[in-house]
């Protein structure tokens, strides 16, 4: 990844991540816990959502060994299922709504960059029209990545949090109990190559028809 990338990923994968973590506690105070919000996380002021390792440290080694891919998370919003209205249902949305605002990103950065291409936005002018194209381009392809791999039932990630919604809650602390284990299998499925075997076609494929 080149210094131009660079300059345009950062804060792409910065916006992606931010809002991730805001659509989780944006949930979670509509459906009855205002954790977040007292707190001060349901906010889109970035400070309060930056993780040293995950959205500054992380995203700066992969781009020093030339990843192809920029990769990162905010700091998790703090959240209360007990406070839930429906303790299932409340778990269930909260956990897909990080999910839902990526994918609902991608669209927009998609129909933006459509609209670039096709000449609806040449009022901004070329010196404005690049740069939003470029940055368009890669926050719908961070984006779809970050759905993608949150989307992975491996705890802790919030795809296995939607699938625990549809168990009996006296089987919830099985998954909890193997968090850890989880870590460690993402980072082997990540370091093996699998991971991005599995996620990465159907990434591609929906992040070329998206922009063209």
């Amino acid at each position: 990844m080149d210094i131009q990338d660079a300059i345009v990923a950062i804060p792409a994968l910065m916006m992606a991540v931010i809002l991730h973590e805001y659509g989780h506690g944006w949930m979670a105070y509509k459906m009855g816990d205002p954790t977040a919000k007292e707190m001060g996380r349901l906010t889109l002021n970035p400070v309060p959502h930056i993780d040293l390792f995950g959205t500054i440290i992380l995203p700066g080694l992969l781009l020093l060994i030339g990843s192809p891919i920029l990769f990162g998370w905010a700091k998790p919003v703090p959240i209360n299922p007990l406070m839930f209205k429906n303790l299932r249902l409340g778990t269930f949305l909260v956990s897909i709504a990080g999910i839902s605002m990526n994918i609902l990103l991608a669209l927009l950065f998609a129909l933006t960059y459509r609209g670039i291409v096709n000449g609806y936005l040449n009022f901004l002018g070329e010196a404005m029209l690049v740069p939003l194209g470029l940055f368009a381009a890669k926050a719908v392809l961070i984006n779809l990545v970050l759905a993608f791999f949150n989307a992975i039932p491996i705890p802790p990630l919030d795809g296995s949090r939607a699938v625990m919604s549809f168990f009996s809650v006296r089987y919830w602390e099985l998954f909890y109990r193997f968090e850890t284990y989880g870590f460690l299998l993402i980072t082997v499925l990540l370091f093996t190559g699998v991971l991005g075997k599995i996620i990465f076609p159907p990434i591609l494929f929906l992040f070329n028809h998206l922009i063209r």
